[in-house]
């Protein structure tokens, strides 16, 4: 015969849903953006791979295996190289001064401005510009035969600058327009860091003579650590794959006469739907993404061993 053991707790259906919905809650909540990522971000990842392997046919949707060969292509082609230089000539003119002015914004509107909101608010506004409207703006600012800066130097007697003949020259004037849209946005991000530091920290080092440059050097640099990484990681995404500002730097998007500001994503463009290589094009997309996975584990390391270099320091 059977016997229950009275000390044994038995738990109701409602009690077992309870464990339950404690248990399987948080999958639940997390899973909407894991299953979004896999249809629009690790998906088409995979299916370029497949693709950059294939002679692909857009008409019939099909592709005969080719293996490494569009790489191969690719690193040989002349016009991806200078594609690539300009890619990253015009990255370190448009992150490292965009990151400086950020940091230096963010810091002044940290402090106890007057109508804070509305300056706070208003470095904003390049970002909710659209990237059209910013290049009608530009282009009579870089103009060669019309521009204001150009009119100004022969005003004053001096030679005008060939913004749409010289590389240097247009890689400066695309990453101005690069910075006046991106410098607000990091502005914020970095503002929002500053202010999550604990006013204690100042006070301690005000208390030790320390002035406001010695402040912001040893207490909210320090304590924005994690956050600059985050914008440095950010911006080298977004520099590595400009594409708006160099294709409508002229009316005909072909990044110059001579390439001089064709970048790998114009580049992988025109590829596509310039040639209908969609191989190739597909290729230079993944090459492009290798790179800025190696950037980042290289900014990765970098950050790693100042954090620890500081970390026995202390």
């Amino acid at each position: 015969m059977t016997t229950i053991d009275r000390d044994t707790p038995v738990l109701s259906l409602r009690s077992r849903l309870g464990r339950w919905d404690a248990k399987l809650s948080p999958y639940l909540y997390v899973a909407p953006f894991f299953v979004l990522f896999a249809l629009t971000g690790l998906f088409p990842l995979l299916y370029t791979a497949f693709v950059a392997t294939q002679d692909w046919d857009l008409i019939r949707n099909s592709g005969t295996f080719v293996g490494l060969q569009n790489f191969a292509d690719v690193l040989s082609h002349r016009q991806f190289w200078i594609a690539l230089r300009n890619t990253f000539s015009i990255f370190a003119l448009s992150t490292i001064p965009q990151l400086i002015a950020a940091v230096t914004i963010a810091a002044l509107l940290d402090r106890n401005l007057r109508a804070k909101t509305f300056w706070r608010m208003g470095v904003l506004l390049p970002y909710v510009v659209a990237p059209v409207a910013v290049a009608l703006i530009f282009s009579n600012l870089f103009g060669d035969d019309y521009g204001l800066i150009n009119n100004t130097l022969r005003d004053l007697g001096l030679n005008p600058i060939g913004w749409h003949t010289e590389p240097l020259a247009s890689h400066v004037a695309i990453a101005t327009m690069v910075n006046f849209r991106w410098t607000g946005y990091n502005t914020l991000i970095l503002l929002a860091a500053m202010q999550a530091v604990p006013r204690e920290l100042y006070e301690a080092a005000a208390i030790d003579g320390a002035g406001r440059l010695r402040q912001f050097l040893t207490v909210t640099i320090p304590q924005l650590r994690a956050t600059l990484v985050f914008v440095v990681i950010t911006a080298t995404i977004g520099g590595l794959q400009v594409f708006d500002e160099p294709r409508m730097f002229d009316s005909g998007g072909t990044g110059g006469p001579d390439q001089q500001w064709l970048t790998v994503t114009m580049y992988l463009y025109n590829l596509g739907w310039g040639q209908f290589d969609f191989g190739r094009a597909a290729s230079v997309a993944w090459i492009l993404f290798l790179l800025i996975v190696a950037f980042g584990l290289v900014n990765l390391a970098i950050t790693s061993r100042i954090a620890s270099t500081e970390g026995r320091r202390s």
